[in-house]
């Protein structure tokens, strides 16, 4: 296209790759065309001219590229617009790239690039983060947790809103339950089949995603079903609601209810002018394709081209002389400086991508869209004028913000963000303090008590939106538990049961088909056992008789030591025969105390009683210590022989990898304490091992009789019971974490009799400690007995009155062998 002007001007060439054959690719290359004609009929006196030159892509991303290495290789373009489906943004982008070009894409590339590999790839549609925030916004106001995502399976397009939508939701706290992909090459057989899914989903809030294209078959089938009836609420991105006006008067129509994001245009007279001069033209030139309005890309086309204008004629003014390979930079540079008012708004390229001018939030009623409210919007107004750019702050909306909308099936009632459940609980029948079912006789009404249940309806009560639920006792027409507890939590995996609460062990098995909360309860297994009986004779115990005679006998044999040394020059143990003797025996024994009164003259005697007094002092302290660990803890001999071991029924798992001779299975708390007081040896067992929530029952009934010792973390607590993925998992556990930290947790078990353990040792060993022997001490009696002989020994040696003993009994002797001799021999 050329201008007649008597200035001389440059042509600059640019590349357009559409899908001519497409009604949205003539609509975008006829907005680019009335785009240049209108500015440089507004700017007449510029020196450059924007030529275009269109290849038509036929829709193929192979095509595009093609048309694209046409243009710059034989056109020589410095610009290139077009890029309709996310492959050709792709593979355009990388193009531009390599020929430092700036490329300006009508759609997202996938996946996403990086803007710092990619600088001249600009995005002329607003990005994928901006939808997702004013989806988050929707389900946010009306208080959504759950939601279908439905998106296009063979697009790209489809897919990449994906990790957006995520992120968003994730601030909101909304799960994505379940995804149905739908691929616009779908029959409509196959369609009806995954709507079919979709029906007996629980979660009716629907997020659809796809081409305008598919967009008919898919409500059309679904309003056959009855999908579009009132309970169903369907949620339409920008991606469809922006062709809305395109789309035939029974599809509309079958949409009836629909509330969906549409890309806000605000409306002007140069809107309205440029929509009539190509509704004209569209008239003349394909009578079939009526156009009631404009398309988003069209108009953002349309601005493209004029921000490229712009930036072309500042290019040439500020670098004529600069080369081909240059102009690429330079112009990409402009382009990205460059900012004016145009039809879609304020148009900036900040980053390589459109600034997004907001949303429209429209409802289908009837047979065509009523705008209820706009995103984001001044939280003090409800008019057109409320919407604002977005910025990086979460823009929320409130319900001053929104009409009243229409719903599917013509309510004006919204869909309730309350939730109900299926919870299945066991039937047990002992520890009914845990979950209790009960039955009215008058009403027939069954009544669910327990701590696992206060713990469950403190928990879901004080969560942000409403949980209905129901409980429903998993039993047989017997009125008896139905299964294991394995088969009560195959109940959710199977969909037959929303949750279950109760006792319910959390297990690694078990976690490959549900979820579990955080555990409510104490971890581990302990060990139950009688308490030891009342032994006057306990105070023997500790030593063994044959250490008790021995250290009597050292007792004994010190004091004659110290006696026979002191005697000849200590008064104190002089005197008659049987004063000597008390002597010895006191002075001897009440060294056990450090308590003798007579004071020892020879340092002979001193010696010994020194190291008689070391050995009685580890005597004394080995003493004390193994009759208080008697006389504290109940110890039992487990391994010996005929010791039995007795476990709950239905829970054999907690003790098998433990080696015992018997296990014996229980039900209750009278079947425990029954059999712990028979013992083994009379039909019961010596210990009962289990989880430690049931021995806390148990010990809050009998726990002047029993105790518990040994506990070990080998199982992880009771937890309430989710399918995968729910987002209750998250919040009921937030919330036992809160129960916790405020002490209701303790509170509730001291009101159902679960806290009053006392826990003996958490590393209690399973035999009789070992009576002291003589073996273990036959090292300090040898030490003792050794100084007592030696001292002795010097004692005999060097003393006088030793000496003169020995010369009066040599001479003694001496005489009676005389008289021996002379009586045998006389003279």
């Amino acid at each position: 296209m050329r201008y007649d002007s008597p200035l001389v001007v440059e042509e600059i060439h640019v590349g357009v790759i559409l899908d001519m054959k497409s009604r949205e690719g003539r609509i975008v290359l006829n907005c680019m065309s009335a785009a240049v004609s209108d500015f440089y009929q507004l700017h007449k006196n510029y020196s450059t001219r924007v030529v275009l030159h269109s290849r038509d892509s036929k829709g193929e991303p192979l095509h595009a590229l093609s048309a694209a290495l046409n243009l710059l290789n034989d056109i020589k373009v410095e610009a290139i617009i077009g890029a309709q489906t996310s492959m050709e943004a792709h593979l355009l982008a990388d193009l531009g790239e390599a020929a430092k070009v700036p490329v300006m894409s009508l759609s997202e590339p996938s996946p996403p690039l990086n803007d710092n590999k990619y600088p001249f790839h600009i995005g002329i549609i607003p990005d994928q983060t901006s939808l997702a925030m004013a989806i988050s916004a929707i389900f946010e106001i009306f208080k959504w947790k759950d939601v279908t995502l439905v998106y296009d399976e063979n697009t790209d397009y489809g897919k990449n809103i994906i990790p957006a939508v995520v992120n968003s939701f994730q601030e909101t706290n909304v799960r994505i339950a379940h995804t149905s992909s739908i691929a616009a090459s779908s029959t409509n057989e196959q369609i009806i089949e995954e709507l079919h899914k979709l029906m007996e989903l629980k979660t009716k809030v629907f997020l659809v995603h796809i081409s305008h294209l598919l967009v008919p078959r898919l409500f059309v089938n679904a309003k056959k079903l009855g999908m579009m009836s009132e309970g169903y609420v369907w949620i339409m991105t920008s991606s469809s609601m922006n062709f809305l006006h395109s789309m035939d008067s029974n599809v509309i129509e079958s949409m009836e209810g629909v509330l969906g994001l549409k890309s806000h245009i605000p409306a002007s007279t140069g809107l309205q002018n440029l929509t009539s001069r190509l509704r004209r033209k569209f008239y003349m030139e394909y009578p079939n394709m009526e156009v009631t309005e404009l398309s988003p890309y069209g108009i953002w086309a349309y601005d493209a081209t004029w921000v490229l204008a712009e930036a072309v004629e500042r290019t040439r003014s500020k670098n004529s002389t600069r080369s081909f390979s240059k102009h690429g930079v330079v112009l990409l540079r402009e382009i990205l400086e460059t900012g004016f008012k145009g039809l879609s708004g304020e148009v900036q390229y900040p980053d390589g991508k459109l600034t997004s001018g907001g949303f429209e939030i429209v409802n289908v009623v009837g047979k065509e869209e009523r705008k209820v409210g706009f995103w984001p919007c001044k939280e003090e107004k409800t008019t057109k004028e409320s919407c604002m750019p977005l910025n990086n702050r979460r823009n929320l909306l409130f319900t001053d913000n929104l009409e009243t909308i229409n719903w599917p099936g013509g309510s004006k009632r919204q869909l309730s963000s309350e939730i109900k459940l299926r919870i299945g609980v066991p039937v047990r029948p002992g520890f009914k303090e845990l979950v209790r079912v009960e039955r009215d006789p008058q009403t027939n009404r069954t009544i669910v008590t327990g701590f696992s249940i206060d713990v469950f309806e403190t928990a879901i009560k004080a969560l942000p939106y409403k949980v209905h639920y129901e409980f429903f006792p998993f039993e047989n027409e017997n009125g008896v538990m139905a299964g294991t507890y394995n088969d009560l939590v195959y109940q959710v995996y199977l969909k037959n049961y929303d949750a279950v609460v109760g006792d319910t062990t959390i297990t690694s098995n078990r976690s490959q088909y549900v979820d579990f909360t955080i555990p409510y309860t104490d971890l581990g297994v302990g060990m139950l056992v009688p308490n030891e009986k009342d032994n006057m004779w306990i105070f023997l115990k500790p030593l063994s008789t044959g250490l008790w005679i021995t250290s009597a006998g050292f007792f004994i044999l010190t004091g004659f030591v110290v006696w026979l040394i002191e005697r000849p020059v200590n008064k104190e143990f002089q005197g008659t025969r049987w004063q000597q003797i008390g002597t010895l025996f006191s002075f001897s024994f009440s060294t056990l105390v450090f308590a003798h009164r007579e004071r020892l003259l020879n340092n002979l005697a001193k010696f010994v009683v020194i190291i008689w007094v070391f050995v009685v002092l580890i005597l004394t302290s080995s003493y004390t210590a193994t009759l208080a660990s008697m006389m504290t803890v109940k110890q039992i001999q487990l391994n010996s022989g005929g010791s039995y071991i007795g476990y709950q029924s239905g829970s054999l798992g907690v003790i098998m990898h433990l080696n015992f001779k018997g296990i014996k299975p229980y039900r209750s708390v009278q079947d425990y304490a029954d059999a712990l007081s028979k013992g083994s040896k009379h039909g019961g067992v010596s210990a009962i091992i289990d989880e430690v929530p049931y021995i806390n029952i148990f010990l809050a009934k009998y726990s002047a009789d029993y105790s518990m010792i040994k506990t070990r973390s080998t199982t992880n607590g009771f937890a309430f019971v989710f399918p995968k993925g729910s987002k209750l998992v998250h919040d009921m556990s937030r919330q036992i974490e809160h129960m916790r930290e405020e002490g209701k947790l303790i509170e509730m078990e001291k009101t159902w009799c679960l806290r009053k353990t006392t826990l003996i040792s958490e590393e209690a060993t399973t035999t009789d400690p070992r009576p002291l022997d003589l073996y273990s001490f036959r090292g300090l009696f040898l030490v003792t007995g050794i100084s007592s002989a030696f001292a002795l020994f010097l004692f005999l040696i060097f003393s006088t009155t030793f000496r003169n003993l020995i010369t009066k009994q040599l001479q003694l002797i001496g005489r009676q062998l005389q008289r021996l001799r002379m009586y045998c021999c006389p003279i």
